[in-house]
């Protein structure tokens, strides 16, 4: 759940320095996964993972980790960015890409590294902390979604229409009124539908809604009906999200609060905006009490992008106070 993450975000004015490496890593099923190194060869390994699922690591995102103190792993992940095969959804699964998050680790050379992402990168960070602890040497998270059903129906089918009616009532015209009653299962369907004529509106204006629920301020509030099938590109996550999702993130029900646990001992920080509408603070709430090693750091004025006011800077400074942690613990 990461729409920010469909336009390429462009550097600051300092610019997003180019990686040290970079190179595509075979990891089976026909998969090939874009992965760079940034900042310091001998730095303190840490990895980003991005949004979506399905969208991709931007320039930008390097610059959240401090280039002396890290060196910093992004990669896109399956189906994903510069990933090959491009949107590919076979052997797609989150079992695969925390499988991958291994290979990638072990091609490296890492023993541990910080695990930092946002939105679904939260839920990537937490399923691939809880699998492998003991590779996880801290924790950084914005936005957390724990990937349940529950959360998307909160979302879609409460909060939408709560704040804003009126889109609520766009996105609900683009089904049959047969349809209507299970708006979340339709708009899934109708994406992974192989007709265009069926796929190509359900996705746009998903990913619109969806857009417009990530922002603290939209320019716009309502879905323009004759956007929906008007020849321009598709956005790609909606396909990847509408995948996941009808499997239910391939999770057991709760499983990331179930198995917090495994995550004890690990020190991590979550970024939370006050008014996510996406991932509401709610969300991490819950997951801090079944962790009691992490910090909720809450951002007034903020919602849920990464360049909301506040947030970004935050980010960066949980990178750091958890870095600082690690290294008073060795």
């Amino acid at each position: 759940m990461a729409p920010e993450a469909e336009r390429e975000i462009r550097p600051g004015p300092n610019g997003a320095a180019a990686p040290l490496t970079s190179q595509m890593l075979e990891v089976g099923d026909g998969h090939a996964l874009y992965v760079e190194i940034n900042g310091n060869a001998d730095g303190s390994p840490a990895v980003y993972l991005h949004g979506g699922p399905g969208s991709g690591c931007q320039p930008d995102h390097r610059r959240l980790f401090d280039p002396q103190r890290f060196r910093a792993v992004l990669f896109d992940q399956r189906g994903a960015g510069r990933s090959r095969p491009k949107s590919a959804r076979q052997a797609n699964t989150l079992p695969h890409l925390i499988a991958d998050m291994e290979t990638i680790r072990t091609t490296l050379r890492i023993e541990r590294w910080l695990v930092v992402g946002g939105s679904w990168g939260a839920t990537l960070a937490l399923a691939y902390a809880e699998a492998h602890p003991e590779r996880v040497s801290g924790i950084v998270l914005r936005a957390t979604f724990l990937g349940t059903r529950g959360e998307l129906e909160a979302a879609f089918l409460e909060t939408l229409p709560r704040f804003y009616p009126e889109l609520n009532t766009d996105f609900l015209s683009l089904l049959p009124a047969e349809e209507r009653a299970t708006p979340l299962d339709a708009y899934w369907r109708r994406i992974l539908d192989p007709d265009p004529k069926i796929h190509g509106p359900a996705a746009r204006a998903w990913g619109e809604t969806e857009s417009i629920l990530s922002q603290i301020a939209p320019k716009r509030t309502r879905l323009d009906p004759s956007s929906t099938n008007d020849g321009r590109p598709l956005p790609a996550t909606p396909y990847m999200e509408a995948h996941y999702f009808v499997h239910d993130c391939f999770m057991r029900p709760d499983q990331l609060v179930a198995e917090a646990s495994r995550l004890a001992g690990i020190p991590g920080i979550i970024v939370q905006g006050r008014y996510d509408l996406l991932c509401p603070p709610a969300t991490a709430h819950r997951l801090i009490a079944n962790w009691p090693d992490a910090e909720l750091r809450t951002i007034d004025a903020a919602g849920h992008l990464l360049y909301d006011p506040g947030v970004r800077d935050a980010v960066i400074a949980a990178i750091n106070d958890v870095s600082d942690r690690i290294d008073r613990s060795r």
